[in-house]
């Protein structure tokens, strides 16, 4: 299947066609369409495989294609480590090119400027933030983070987070987040944890 038989946004088949992009993986085929339907999604998902196209592109068409609050956080992408969060952040800067969907990486180990142009954006609202749980917990401690207007929630490598010991991290997190929003969960394997986690995260997935 080509992406232009997905019905994306124009402006997001510009930059897929820039990063070279013409046939849907298999994930992405699986999960696109159910993402743009409003569905919750648990997938099983390697490294490699376009998952986080897969979870991208439809994240930004509806940004794009339905009106939402500018100066609000729309989508939280929430993931184990900090390579992860730049690798997601530099995908997303390049599918999102030619559209004026915005997003931060927020993730710890740099200095106080970094922290300072993440509380900025945090501030003031960003469509998309990708983030590791640590970082995120110590902006909401702080009390700025412009969460009420947030519509998806995405875990991304679930299974890692797990085993890093972030399950308590997740649910205080996901404990400052409206209830009606969409949640797309994605992992490696589906051990136990990852199917109790999603019983309590998703609806109907």
């Amino acid at each position: 299947m080509k992406f232009t038989d997905l019905g994306l946004d124009e402006r997001l088949l510009e930059g897929i066609d820039a990063m070279g992009y013409e046939i849907a993986t298999p994930v992405q085929q699986q999960v696109i369409i159910p993402i743009l339907e409003g569905k919750d999604i648990i997938a099983s998902a390697q490294t490699g495989t376009g998952k986080t196209a897969a979870f991208l592109l439809p994240l930004m068409h509806q940004l794009l294609t339905h009106p939402h609050e500018a100066h609000d956080i729309n989508a939280m992408i929430i993931v184990p480590t900090r390579e992860l969060a730049v690798q997601i952040a530099e995908t997303m800067e390049g599918l999102s090119y030619f559209t004026s969907v915005s997003s931060i990486a927020v993730y710890g180990g740099g200095d106080g400027t970094t922290f300072s142009t993440e509380k900025k954006a945090l501030t003031h609202g960003v469509d998309i933030v990708i983030c590791t749980p640590g970082r995120m917990i110590a902006h909401l401690n702080m009390g700025y983070v412009k969460l009420k207007g947030l519509r998806y929630l995405v875990l991304d490598e679930a299974d890692r987070m797990l085993d890093m010991g972030f399950n308590d991290d997740i649910m205080k997190i996901i404990s400052f987040l409206p209830k009606q929003r969409q949640n797309l969960l994605f992992s490696a394997t589906m051990p136990a944890e990852i199917r109790a986690l999603a019983d309590v995260l998703l609806r109907d997935p």
